[in-house]
């Protein structure tokens, strides 16, 4: 019975990383206000080496729709200035020698509904890499059935939980879907 609960846990951890890159995916995804996460994917050539904007800069939130990054090494400032017109932001820095500003422009009514079809796409990519953890779990436990390693009621109890951790992992996604698309059409 133990080689099944290890079967359980893992899909279970596959299935929470799938919620983990739901979050990550997300963040990057402007909703007319200003976040951080927004910069997770910006990289600063920096002595030669990319390196994350968060690790070379803090970043703050002053407004509601500013982002304000202040260089830990102020030679650096250039360097940040064109990776952030390099990305694929779509946002114009603003440099004043000292630190550089954000400013997150207010999103038309269409480019919302566009975004909140974005969203939905990725969310069920997430659902689908669910699915298919629940369909690893599946398969091992079959085989293990099969191999002899428990009865036939043991595997419909276990499928049983696997399918039970599915409905929860989805259920989740579909949460972490529906508070992006609010904080999108509300903007």
């Amino acid at each position: 019975m133990k080689i099944t609960n290890e079967i359980i846990k893992e899909g279970q951890e596959k299935m929470v990383k799938a919620e983990e890159a739901l979050q990550h995916e997300l963040g990057g995804i402007r909703a007319g206000r200003a976040n951080a996460s927004l910069l997770n994917r910006v990289t600063v050539d920096y002595y030669g080496a990319p390196t994350p904007l968060n690790q070379i800069a803090q970043i703050s939130i002053p407004e509601a729709r500013v982002l304000l990054i202040s260089p830990y090494d102020k030679s650096s400032l250039d360097d940040i200035e064109h990776a952030l017109l390099a990305s694929d932001l779509g946002l114009n820095p603003v440099n004043d020698g000292t630190v550089i500003r954000l400013v997150i422009p207010q999103l038309t009514e269409e480019r919302r509904k566009e975004l909140a079809k974005e969203v939905k796409a990725v969310g069920e990519k997430a659902k689908g890499s669910v699915r298919h953890a629940r369909r690893d779990i599946r398969e091992a436990l079959k085989k293990a059935e099969k191999d002899g390693e428990m009865s036939e009621d043991e595997l419909h109890d276990l499928e049983d939980q696997a399918q039970q951790v599915t409905d929860e992992a989805v259920k989740k996604v579909d949460e972490i879907v529906a508070d992006k698309e609010k904080e999108i059409l509300e903007g």
